[in-house]
């Protein structure tokens, strides 16, 4: 079982910044896979960012060049670092692991951009 709980959502005005933060209940150490995702009201959770233990990360293409997905292992938590946002990216954010085969979802933590 892994617990994740998600942090520092809130409301920002367009052009600002946030950090989110998901802490996990295990080591990430051990943790393959870690990703952020959002969800829109009436849309459909879309992937942002993933980072892979080795450190590979990928984004979506509505993100590149604005989001920051990081990890520490010291403390078991995954970062998104979230630069000029816009009111599109107003959601709920959540987190998630795959961890020995089981995917593992954080309850998510909103994220509000004012225009």
């Amino acid at each position: 079982q892994v617990q994740l709980v998600e942090s520092g959502g809130g409301l920002v005005q367009a052009g600002g910044s946030l950090r989110l933060s998901c802490a996990a209940s295990v080591s990430i150490f051990s943790i393959n896979f870690m990703a952020w995702y959002r969800q829109a009201p009436g849309k459909q959770r879309e992937l942002v960012a993933t980072i892979t233990s080795a450190g590979i990360r990928t984004y979506a293409d509505f993100v590149k060049g604005r989001f920051t997905i990081s990890r520490d292992n010291a403390k078991n938590t995954v970062y998104l670092e979230m630069n000029s946002l816009k009111a599109e990216d107003t959601a709920v954010y959540y987190c998630k692991a795959n961890h020995r085969g089981y995917p593992y979802w954080g309850q998510g933590t909103q994220v509000t951009v004012s225009s």
